[in-house]
């Protein structure tokens, strides 16, 4: 592949990271967070995520083959359900405002977002998210990167359950009524 094509994929996740951290000025006080053990439970498991796409294994190690032939359209591909992911991932932090965290979090006048794609699904940005590693696991093709993307599924579930938790003890029956009228991740799957 092309020097530049390999360039692309890390910039527009660079360009995503600037975005994502830029807009923490304008948030609610925090009222409510996870334990350090609990954030850890799921930063560990997305560094590990992270570094699987930026390692690079001995060619003879199982997990350096590829699940895809390097071809261009597979790139581009990939690349497609990369930005895409990461502009669901924006538009539905947009739709959050100051009630949006990084972590489990309940912010002081925290309210029940019920607009834009929370519409369809509860954790749209883990939505976006996991859109976007399976995309750069097909960009890349390899089985270390789908390794990845399975570690940022089970981590970003075990996650929504606790947020799913919080939410329903702090909104009740408006929140179970808006679970049952929702999907937690991906419409008609999960």
């Amino acid at each position: 592949m092309p020097w530049l094509q390999w360039t692309l994929l890390p910039i527009v996740w660079v360009c995503w990271v600037i975005y994502w951290l830029s807009g923490r000025r304008r948030l609610k006080p925090v009222e409510r967070q996870e334990s350090r053990r609990e954030r850890l439970s799921h930063i560990i498991p997305m560094a590990l995520a992270i570094l699987l796409f930026d390692i690079h294994l001995p060619r003879s190690s199982l997990l350096s083959g590829t699940f895809l032939p390097h071809r261009l359209l597979t790139y581009w591909l990939g690349f497609g359900g990369t930005v895409l992911g990461l502009l669901f991932t924006v538009y539905a932090r947009r739709y959050l405002g100051g009630n949006w965290s990084g972590t489990v979090t309940l912010k002081r006048d925290h309210t029940l977002t019920r607009e834009g794609p929370y519409r369809w699904v509860r954790h749209p940005i883990y939505t976006g998210l996991i859109l976007a590693f399976l995309g750069s696991a097909v960009a890349v093709s390899t089985w270390q990167t789908l390794l990845a993307c399975a570690i940022v599924l089970v981590t970003l579930i075990v996650k929504l359950r606790r947020e799913e938790r919080w939410m329903e003890e702090r909104f009740g029956a408006a929140y179970v009524d808006y679970r049952s009228h929702t999907w937690a991740l991906v419409p008609w799957i999960y």
